[in-house]
């Protein structure tokens, strides 16, 4: 390949919030698949980075986004060759390895997996990350839980991207979903949820053991929401834990554990191995319904990241935001 200019976004420093830059694909970083991107998504993780609130980023200067979808147009590996669709999601792009907010991207090839013929580009990143976690969590569910009308599943920051999504898949499944969130009741009653709780709702406690009122949850909140929760779960309830929008501690006791025999589940998605991320994008083909993707979907450009980076980590944005990286 000749070695052509193309735009990204990239944080030059700890004190810098990122600015659009020209570089050229001798900047891009080790691999050994070359990738021309069209969409990245943009999730909760991408604000922590773009904001520097949490120390997302391992290493300056760096090209946010934790995933991307386009063709490849380079590959020294036997699994993929040029013209092939493919899908990135974590291994610590965005954070360690320059990431999706670019138009080109060069990963280690056994990062990859091939598009499913399901979906398009655009339709891959309106679920990215967020939709392939949601899946792994709602895997999770179903491994212990089964789906009918008496069993109720509790989804915290059912508003944003994987909560919005387990929501959809949930309810798709069988599943008596409430969805506990602050705003967009409209929003979550029209993609599956059965009840719409309201943060102020839900009480906070710090007892170990409460009524038993949930067969399973997914939580993308963690802190005292999360350990509320542990005390809610019914006996033989399942937890599917992934995120850390309120904070990452935890306070609880082994008693939800040992006297309601529940499983608490931390589900990852970054360092998930190659044939659980097929498993989950399978899912996904076989249970999204392609025009429902529209109704998650806003479509942004990388002028637009740091405004987004304020907006997702005050809590102001739902469902799932795109990136359309060849507009800037």
């Amino acid at each position: 390949m000749n070695n052509k200019s193309f735009k990204a976004f990239i944080i030059e420093n700890k004190d810098d919030s990122g600015l659009i830059k020209t570089l050229a694909l001798e900047d891009l970083m080790d691999g050994d698949v070359t990738v021309k991107v069209f969409f990245s998504s943009f999730n909760f993780k991408d604000g922590l980075a773009i904001t520097q609130r949490i120390p997302i980023i391992k290493r300056f200067p760096m090209i946010p986004g934790v995933d991307f979808a386009g063709e490849v147009v380079e590959s020294y590996s036997k699994n993929y060759k040029t013209g092939d669709s493919v899908i990135l999601n974590g291994w610590g792009a965005g954070e360690s390895h320059y990431g999706g907010f670019s138009q080109y991207a060069r990963v280690p090839s056994e990062w990859l997996i091939k598009l499913p013929n399901t979906f398009n580009y655009e339709e891959a990143m309106i679920l990215g990350t967020a939709g392939y976690t949601a899946a792994l969590c709602v895997m999770e569910i179903i491994s212990r839980i089964k789906a009918n009308k008496e069993n109720k599943i509790l989804v915290t920051g059912a508003s944003g991207g994987v909560g919005s999504i387990c929501v959809y898949l949930l309810a798709k499944l069988g599943y008596v979903v409430t969805a506990l969130s602050g705003k967009d009741k409209d929003f979550l009653i029209n993609i599956g949820a059965s009840h719409v709780l309201d943060r102020e709702e839900f009480q906070l406690s710090n007892k170990p053991l409460q009524k038993e009122i949930w067969s399973g949850a997914i939580d993308t909140v963690g802190s005292n929401v999360l350990s509320t929760m542990l005390s809610q779960i019914r006996y033989n309830g399942i937890v599917a834990s992934t995120g850390l929008a309120k904070g990452p501690e935890l306070i609880t006791t082994v008693y939800p554990f040992i006297l309601r025999n529940i499983t608490l589940a931390g589900v990852d998605c970054v360092l998930a191995p190659y044939d659980k991320r097929i498993k989950a994008w399978k899912f996904l083909s076989d249970l999204i319904d392609r025009d429902i993707l529209k109704t998650l979907k806003t479509l942004n450009c990388l002028s637009d990241l740091k405004k987004l980076a304020e907006r997702i980590t005050s809590g102001k944005i739902a469902g799932r935001t795109i990136i359309d990286v060849n507009k800037t």
